[in-house]
Formats: structure tokens, C-alpha cells, sequence
């Protein structure tokens, strides 16, 4: 760990100053943090990077982003200028600022893209590889990779094949039995588990009678998804622990007490979001008001917290 702090701790070898991680697309790639007046680094312990692809991409037309009661809907389309760029010319500037560590965000649209991307993050400074499993296989019909077991241990393996760094995959709550999917994901070579990633959902513009998204749908985020996310990483956890393989809990966190209720059923680090585009500068409030919580708790630090829901 980074220091002796309450609040420190480690995921997949990755010592992190807080438990508080910005999750993929909510800051982009992080430059636009460094100027914004009032952020400090040191209230968050790691940065997922913007969803990256072999190739740049555009993204997904317009509208992409819809407000919804206690949420909201994104269709991006993961529009980004390609992992090379990233690694070439991002990722120097953000490394010569910042110390906190980066974590890659990868997709693709076949399990060789997958490989080869990780591939060059490996000859980057990146802390860890996070595998984003809910794109479409365009070899087998469109069917994300992610809702399939065998697809999702297929692009595990293909990625530990080509790095040598922490691989973190990302859990998609669009299935059946998220568990099923997890236990293949860590059977493959997952040293760490990002439970959940957005449920999907769309809008409708009902004077156009048109729907609201140039995409159609788009992935739910935001406190509307929070109970199902909790339930999400507790049934993960019952797994997970079994193979000590740590969680991202994420999904609608937007205080302190979110946090801690997310570590109750089984969380070791926890992503913040959609709650940033409503309060950049929510991380330091949470930080400063988790050394109470933690403390409150009756424990040393918040990592004694993870998996102690009662049950009975």
C-alpha cells in the first residue's frame, strides 16, 4: 500500500492512495483533470482510462447521451484515436503530471483485436488492463462477448497471452448468471473483477415518437442502478473470494456511505462515474468523509470491510 492510511489500498497488486477509481469514459483520459482548479490527485487511487480500440474510432451519431429519473443513458460508441495514439502521445503528458496509476481500458470487435491491443499496452506505463467484454463479436453475429462464458474466457486468454500486467475484467450485468461468466473470466487468467458495468436501456422522445439516442439504446448509469449493482457484486463476491480475486464495485456511487456499503458485500476498490458529471470535485468530499466512515466501522481500514455483510 501507498501509506498507512485508513482509507490505502491494494487491487491486483496495485497500491492505490484511496479506494476511489474514475471509471472508463468519465474523465476521458484524464488530462481534462489537470485543469480543473480545485482536483486533487491524492483523493483517488487509480484512473481508467477512455475505452480504447485498435483503430480511432468516431463514435456513435448524435444524440449520445440522455438524461433519465436518477440516471442516465450514454451511447458513445466508444469514439477514441486508437491505442497507439494513446500510448504514444497521451499517455507521456499524463505521465509526466500525475502519479496516480492509469488503468487501460480495452475493446474490440474480435478476440485477435483484444491480443493485439494489449499488446501494446504492455510496453506502456499503465498499471493494469481493464478488459471491456460487453462489445460485439462481429465474427460470431454480434453477440457481445461478454454474455457468453466461452467468449468471454476466449478474449481473458488472448489478452493474458499478450501481457504480463494485472488484467481486470469488466462484468456486464446484461446476463443471466453474472457468475458464470466471472468464474470463466477468472479461470482464464483475471487477476481482478469490475462489477458492474451499465445495464442497457433506451429513451424516447414521445412528440418525435422517435427514440432519443442516435444509437437506440444506450447503458444505464447512474443511482437507478446502484441496488442492482450491490446484488451484482455480492454474487460475484461469493466467488471471487474463493480465488482471492479482487472487485471494482461500481454502479451508482455518489457518497461515502455508498462506498462503504459497497465493500460491505464484497467490494476491495470502488469506480465513480455518472456522479462526476454532476460534481467533479466529488472525490475529494468522499475521501475526506470515508476516514470517518472507516473509523465509525470500528476498523483499521476500509480493505477489513470487504465481505462483511450480515447475513444472518
Amino acid at each position: 500500500m501507498t501509506s498507512q492510511s485508513p482509507i490505502a489500498v491494494e487491487v491486483a497488486g496495485i497500491a492505490m492512495r484511496t479506494p476511489l477509481v474514475l471509471l472508463s469514459g468519465c474523465v476521458a483520459f484524464g488530462e481534462e483533470l489537470l485543469t480543473l482548479e480545485g482536483f486533487d490527485f491524492k483523493a483517488i487511487g487509480a484512473i481508467c482510462l477512455k475505452g480504447t480500440t485498435l483503430e480511432p474510432k468516431r463514435g456513435n451519431p448524435p444524440h449520445r447521451l440522455a438524461e433519465t429519473p436518477c440516471g442516465m443513458l450514454n451511447a458513445i460508441g466508444l469514439q477514441n484515436p486508437g491505442a497507439r495514439a494513446v500510448v504514444d502521445e497521451i499517455l507521456p503528458r499524463l505521465c509526466a503530471q500525475i502519479d496516480t496509476p492509469l488503468i487501460a481500458n480495452i475493446s474490440g470487435s474480435t478476440t485477435e483485436q483484444y491480443g493485439e491491443i494489449a499488446r501494446i499496452f504492455d510496453q506502456s506505463p499503465v498499471a493494469a488492463i481493464e478488459i471491456n467484454i460487453s462489445c460485439p463479436n462481429v465474427k460470431e453475429g454480434g453477440i457481445a462477448f461478454g454474455s457468453d462464458p466461452d467468449m468471454a474466457a476466449a478474449v481473458v486468454e488472448e489478452v493474458r497471452r499478450a501481457t504480463t500486467k494485472p488484467i481486470i475484467t469488466k462484468l456486464s450485468p446484461n446476463v443471466t448468471d453474472i457468475t458464470t461468466v466471472a468464474k470463466r473470466a477468472i479461470e482464464a487468467g483475471s487477476d481482478a473483477l469490475s462489477v458492474i458495468n451499465t445495464l442497457m436501456g433506451m429513451a424516447i422522445d414521445l412528440k418525435k415518437r422517435r427514440p432519443v439516442l442516435g444509437n437506440l439504446q444506450g447503458g444505464l448509469s447512474g443511482p437507478a442502478v446502484k441496488p442492482v449493482a450491490l446484488l451484482k457484486v455480492w454474487q460475484t463476491y461469493q466467488l471471487a473470494r474463493q480465488h482471492q480475486i479482487p472487485i471494482i464495485g461500481q454502479g451508482g456511487i455518489a457518497s461515502a456511505d455508498d462506498v462503504l456499503e459497497f465493500f460491505l458485500v464484497g467490494a476491495s476498490a470502488t469506480g465513480l462515474c455518472t456522479s462526476l458529471f454532476k460534481d467533479p470535485l466529488l472525490p475529494m468530499r468522499i475521501a475526506q468523509a470515508l476516514h470517518q466512515g472507516v473509523a465509525e466501522q470500528g476498523v483499521t481500514n476500509i480493505a477489513q470491510l470487504t465481505g462483511t455483510l450480515k447475513t444472518a
